[in-house]
């Protein structure tokens, strides 16, 4: 057998596919890009990627208790990494935590069959058929005992790599075990209104005539009860919304754009707060990267919200947003926000300096992010991002404002920055949330941001 004789539509196929992306994160490949090359490779339609998405940030999930319970299971650790991998995927669909939600809807023992056969169906891994299934049965057979072995183990208990749950009791001795917790949930669907083409309340009215449940959870932010792909969210392709967490959608009001204003946005990729601020008011933005590749999806983004590239261009006129959008500009620079050479001297009203960190804020939708980091990563990061802000800091005009963003819930990326940079930089600091964390209520559901916002003195 062969990977070409499994079905598509299959559960084996998914798993296969599922574990060499696996297979790829535990190999430092981020897992968005994992996936991405895994598809790309196979050839997967796009009827087939859903289920192969959902069991690989499911594994990514449970990977810490999935890895003790193997240790249980097998005398060796199951070896190559594809075959680890595909027992991973397995057992996270097996084995799920109680309190998870949205189990997918298998029998236990057409896991392990399907299991086996994806490793008969692979190359590197037909000779181990046999273990598949005896592992996977084994664990059918001793679940409650083996389950009580491994979760004396923190990782197995939490999810994470032992030195990041002990720095988040380090930071947070009464909060750390929710902040853990709601790193391990599947997070929620949350668009932002864009105000140049529709309004709340009209576009609750489209949900609602399209038979979709949502609520409103910020002045642009709609949670849907029910996630779903882009391509079916009413009035996605049109512009009227864009998939933005509720933490994040609160950087552009904060930094109270108004019309004729030079703005800089830092870090830009991939435009998600680009965008919303220059649905906020008629400013002449430039958003800028380091990595050339990301400036088109920016681009894209903008055009498909009507907003201006660069340079700008006639956009589809409509009722609602032609006339506002005419006057807004944004361009698009590659550049080192460390750096000076792509700066044209011209100083910023205002600069969203959204800065490179750990992402310890957003594990919920980057589960592998706790399996590649390492300890001293958030020091590293840290050091970076301060340069980055002394360096933004000398473009803007005095009486202008700069916001610091950073999706870490470690303080020393955060808090401790903060307060660092407007010692050394005599910054005045204006009202903004601070450290948010990570949050999973009915209307308080949102990733783990630091807001910090500075006013630079008049001369």
């Amino acid at each position: 057998m062969t990977t070409s004789t499994l079905k598509i539509d299959s559960l084996s196929y998914s798993l296969l596919r599922a574990a060499q992306a696996v297979a790829l994160v535990r190999g430092g490949t981020a897992l968005p890009l994992a996936l991405a090359k895994v598809i790309a490779q196979s050839n997967t339609p796009v009827a087939a990627r859903g289920a192969i998405q959902d069991i690989a940030y499911r594994a990514m999930r449970q990977l810490g208790r999935s890895e003790v319970l193997l240790s249980l299971l097998a005398k060796k650790q199951p070896d190559p990494a594809i075959l680890h991998s595909l027992l991973c995927c397995a057992l996270a669909l097996i084995a799920p935590p109680d309190d998870a939600a949205g189990a997918l809807p298998y029998e236990v023992f057409t896991v392990v069959d399907q299991a086996v056969t994806a490793a008969s169906a692979h190359g590197d891994m037909a000779h181990a058929k046999g273990m598949v299934n005896a592992v996977l049965r084994r664990f059918l057979r001793e679940r409650d005992a083996l389950l009580q072995q491994a979760l004396q183990q923190p990782s197995a208990v939490w999810n994470y790599p032992d030195w990041w749950i002990a720095a988040t009791q380090s930071a947070y001795p009464k909060q750390w075990q929710a902040i853990l917790q709601a790193g391990n949930t599947a997070p929620p669907l949350t668009l932002r209104i864009n105000c140049r083409q529709t309004t709340m309340a009209a576009y609750l009215t489209l949900l609602a005539s399209n038979g979709m449940a949502a609520t409103q959870i910020g002045p642009f932010a709609v949670r849907l009860e029910k996630p779903l792909p882009v391509s079916q969210i009413p009035g996605f392709m049109a512009g009227l919304v864009s998939v933005q967490d509720a933490s994040a959608q609160l950087a552009a009001p904060l930094l109270d754009v108004q019309d004729g204003m030079r703005v800089l946005d830092a870090c830009a990729a991939p435009g998600g707060k680009t965008g919303h601020l220059l649905e906020l008011a008629d400013i002449e933005l430039v958003a800028l990267d380091n990595d050339a590749r990301r400036l088109p999806r920016i681009e894209e983004n903008l055009q498909r919200l009507r907003l201006p590239p660069s340079p700008p261009t006639a956009l589809p006129s409509t009722a609602e947003g032609s006339a506002a959008s005419r006057y807004a500009t944004c361009t698009l620079k590659t550049g080192d926000a460390q750096a000076r050479y792509w700066w044209d001297g011209q100083l910023f009203d205002r600069i969203l300096a959204d800065v490179p960190c750990t992402a310890s804020g957003i594990v919920r939708r980057h589960p592998d992010i706790r399996w590649l980091r390492r300890k001293s990563d958030a020091a590293q990061l840290a050091t970076l991002s301060g340069q980055i802000l002394d360096n933004l800091w000398r473009m803007l005009r005095p009486g202008g404002k700069l916001l610091f963003v950073t999706c870490s819930v470690w303080p020393q990326e955060s808090q401790a920055q903060a307060d660092a940079f407007a010692l050394r930089n005599q910054a005045r600091r204006l009202p903004a949330p601070g450290q948010l964390l990570p949050a999973t209520g009915l209307l308080d559901d949102h990733d783990g941001l630091f807001y910090a916002l500075f006013q630079k003195a008049f001369d």
